[in-house]
């Protein structure tokens, strides 16, 4: 019974961590660019997206087009770059566990 008891406050104690590192995602961004700097897309740690800008020069209203393309390039790298950000932050507690659907 004493093993379970240690078990389950090393349980509390990695869920406690887990939440910390959760809080800590939201105030991390990453930010992601497309056609050259002319898009760029700021994201949170917890997948908000908080800013977007635009080049003047990518404005065009004979192919908006192109700019619908740049902003989706950029706010998927961006997304991805929050992945690869809690991968990285979150993934320390998941390592060596087989748990689907975690991180």
């Amino acid at each position: 019974m004493k093993n379970m008891g240690n078990m389950m406050k090393q349980m509390q104690k990695m869920q406690k961590q887990m939440a910390k590192a959760q809080e800590e995602l939201k105030e991390k961004t990453v930010e992601a660019t497309a056609g050259g700097g002319m898009v760029t897309v700021i994201a949170s740690g917890d997948k908000r997206i908080l800013d977007v800008k635009i080049s003047e020069d990518v404005i065009d209203p004979d192919d908006p087009e192109m700019l619908q393309d740049l902003i989706l390039a950029a706010t998927n790298e961006a997304l991805k770059q929050v992945d690869d950000l809690v991968e990285q932050d979150m993934g320390k507690f998941t390592k060596g566990m087989n748990i689907p659907g975690m991180f």
